[in-house]
């Protein structure tokens, strides 16, 4: 086929992706927001600032994200914006990946194009995707080092050289290195690898896997050197025994986020296709073994991570975007079934243009319907009115999103909000960069904060009695600022 022609066949899908793509930018600069990603951002500030996660805050994330955050801010400078830019480019990095993985390894050659497209367009249009995948956390990230780990893996085991395993390490490790919820993703590959490998050295293919994963992993391991007491602190015992500390109902809050997995139809649509595939693939497909190996490796990864995410207490829903690359790809095989015994095994245009206005238009309900949650211009509008109100170089007590905007830095033991809720000892308090939430009271009755302010206010902040301490109050939007703190005799 000549090149041009070539070109022309392929434009559907760059049409797509690009399509996808641009829609995904769009939304990261309008409606893109999570609360928890406020403090991601402190983190990359405080690191610009100088500061080290694990030695000098509590920081109980794996850190790559955050580094990664840091570097840009310190060309162009401290933005949400700018992360969203990362975020979004990442994930329709990771939808360009599995959407041409699928144009190149698909067996049936009629059909790699317009399952191209699906998988594209599943993948974009998952709703956690689109709202995780745009904002500053690492889940878009970590989508783009799970992917490109994934599909060179597949390549590695056809290569007697070990540089793809290196590779594919690296990424894998990367992923992990930015979020801990990946982590399965590095063992299912190199597993696979040596299981499936068709050329080369087994043994020098699982030494440049691991070392792709510890090359991945050196800023880490530069911390856990300078501080290892900390480091396994902020990532291994905080998740173990301290994640789950003050919430009395994480069992049942677990219990009913994997039950409502499968409340959202296109989320169990993609689930049964999948599903369809993976049987499909096993019993009735007659591809050839290379070719099946990676539809499984796609369920072990799907399945691994499944699990893994599961077991996060308390877990949420958004942690299980991290399957959809995998769920989509096993889809694909699954409407090629019912596509090619229900219509024409040569014409597989209709049951997947079916199959994407269905997934489009319920992501543009999804999203109309979540049209009036929070977004950061609601929150520039609270920063504004605690800068306006905080006089210049007094400490302030606001969630993190606001220190971020107002480009300050949280007092110290005040980077992370949740961790007021642990009770150590003193000393373990200081070690750990913890302030209680006793002291936190005592701080603020006796006058250390010009200003206090939370959104969707706690049972603690409830309790504190801010109007007893403070003399003005204002409220807005879902935000409620204090200021002009009362002395003990002015009470």
């Amino acid at each position: 086929m000549a090149p041009d022609r070539a070109g022309r066949r392929f434009l559907p899908l760059a049409l797509v992706c690009a399509a996808i793509s641009a829609a995904l930018l769009i939304y990261s600069q309008t409606a893109a927001f999570a609360w928890d990603e406020g403090f991601h951002l402190v983190a990359a500030q405080l690191i610009v600032a100088g500061k080290r996660p694990y030695l000098d805050w509590l920081y109980p994330q794996s850190p790559l994200n955050a580094y990664w955050n840091a570097l840009w801010m310190r060309l162009f400078g401290e933005s949400w914006r700018l992360a969203h830019v990362l975020a979004a480019v990442e994930t329709s990095a990771a939808i360009v990946l599995i959407a041409a993985f699928t144009l190149s390894r698909f067996p049936v050659a009629r059909w790699r194009l317009p399952l191209a497209i699906l998988c594209a367009v599943l993948t974009g249009s998952n709703l956690m995707v689109v709202e995780f995948g745009a904002i500053a956390q690492a889940y878009g990230f970590c989508l783009l080092g799970i992917v490109a780990g994934f599909w060179l893996a597949t390549l590695a085991v056809d290569r007697p050289s070990p540089a793809l395993s290196f590779a594919s390490g690296i990424f894998a490790g990367i992923a992990a290195g930015a979020s801990l919820l990946t982590a399965p993703v590095a063992p299912v590959l190199l597993i696979w690898i040596l299981l499936c490998n068709r050329a080369g050295s087994r043994i020098w293919k699982l030494v440049s896997f691991a070392a792709g994963v510890l090359f991945a992993f050196l800023p880490i391991l530069r911390l856990f050197a300078s501080d290892p007491g900390r480091t396994w602190f902020s990532l291994i015992e905080y998740h173990f025994y301290y994640r789950e500390v003050a919430w009395s109902g994480a069992v049942p809050h677990d219990l009913e986020t994997l039950a409502g997995l499968f409340d959202s139809a296109p989320a169990l649509l993609l689930f049964l296709l999948a599903l369809g595939g993976l049987l499909f693939v096993y019993f009735r497909s007659g591809w050839e073994r290379a070719r099946k190996q990676e539809f499984y490796l796609c369920a072990f990864l799907a399945v691994a991570l499944a699990v893994h995410l599961s077991t996060a207490h308390p877990t949420f829903a958004r942690y299980f975007l991290f399957t959809t690359p995998f769920l989509s790809y096993l889809a694909a095989a699954g409407l090629y079934f019912a596509g090619s015994r229900l219509w024409n095994p040569g014409s597989p245009g209709l049951p997947v243009a079916v199959m994407c206005v269905l997934a489009t238009f319920a992501l543009a309900k999804q999203i109309y319907d979540a049209r009036d949650d929070m977004t950061w211009s609601d929150v520039q509008k609270v920063a504004a009115k605690v800068g306006e109100v905080t006089p210049a170089g007094r400490p302030m007590l606001v969630d993190e999103a606001i220190y971020f905007l107002l480009h300050r830095l949280p007092p110290p033991g005040n980077e992370m909000h949740d961790s007021h809720k642990l009770n150590f000892s003193p000393d373990r308090a200081a070690e750990l960069h913890i302030l209680p939430e006793a002291e936190l009271e005592n701080q603020i009755r006796g006058g250390r904060y010009g200003t206090i302010e939370r959104c969707y206010g706690d049972d603690w902040f409830q309790a504190l009695h801010a109007p007893e301490i403070f003399r003005n109050r204002a409220d807005v939007g879902d935000c409620t600022v204090y200021w002009d703190w009362k002395s003990q005799a002015a009470r």
